[in-house]
């Protein structure tokens, strides 16, 4: 599930703050959507949040030694049509 957008900034690499499990206050995410700043005309960044599940096994415990997470970022709509309609054939 996308999380937020948010304009572009070199001092965002980090949505749930950098340091989450120590921080006193809400830092990342919560602080930047805080201060409502436009998007028109910037470049945004999309924050993926993923949920990771999978049927335990023996192998796993008492440390998973590998799981594999993937996603596709797809645009819907970017196009009026294919564009590889174009391309001329071989």
């Amino acid at each position: 599930m996308a999380e937020a957008l948010a304009r572009y900034s070199e001092q965002g690499r980090w949505p749930c703050g950098e340091f989450p499990v120590q921080a006193e206050a809400d830092a990342g995410l919560p602080a930047w959507t805080a201060q409502n700043r436009s998007i028109d005309n910037e470049d945004v960044v999309l924050w993926y949040v993923f949920g990771l599940h999978h049927v335990t096994r023996p192998e796993d415990w008492p440390v998973m030694p590998v799981d594999t997470v993937s996603f596709w970022l797809k645009p819907v709509g970017f196009f009026d049509r294919n564009p590889s309609l174009d391309v001329p054939p071989t």
